[in-house]
């Protein structure tokens, strides 16, 4: 006898052009209900193929029950570091651990790629990512000069 297969189950699958508009949606649903629209984020949003993929990074959807849910995107910095970015999960699929289960995949996928340290930069009024980002190994470290207005807090990790 066969099973039929899991439901509610999470899966972490990587980016196509096809998901452009999934990405771009959940980051800017995030992003204006905290904060508020960057050039920045315009311009990573708007075209993620040759702002994110095609400069060596990669980006992840997280997918629940056959709807994407979720996302996050590891953009390629000097060197051999990449940021952990956009990283967005749908109120609807909140505690189901889909941030984690992305941090732990974008972990492994930048070690994939070749690097030797990830980064980040958030605002430490988002307590829940801060704690997340603490739980999947990174530590604070003092913040530069930034592109984005809201970022106060950066954090790393050595891969």
């Amino acid at each position: 006898m066969t099973s039929a297969p899991a439901q509610d189950t999470v899966h972490i699958i990587d980016y196509t052009p096809a998901h452009a508009t999934h990405f771009k949606d959940l980051n800017q649903a995030w992003i204006e209900r905290y904060f508020e629209m960057e050039e920045l984020d315009h311009k990573s949003l708007g075209n993620p193929d040759s702002y994110i993929i095609q400069k060596g990074g990669h980006i992840l959807m997280a997918e629940y029950n056959g709807e994407i849910v979720g996302t996050c995107a590891l953009i390629k910095m000097e060197n051999d570091t990449f940021e952990l970015a956009k990283m967005a999960v749908t109120d609807k699929a909140q505690g189901l651990k889909i941030g984690r289960k992305l941090g732990e995949a974008a972990i492994m996928k930048a070690r994939e790629l070749g690097g030797k340290t990830l980064m980040l930069v958030s605002n430490r009024k988002l307590e829940t990512a801060i704690h997340l980002y603490h739980r999947l190994g990174f530590v604070e470290v003092p913040i530069d000069s930034q592109d984005y207005k809201r970022a106060d807090i950066k954090m790393e990790m050595p891969l």
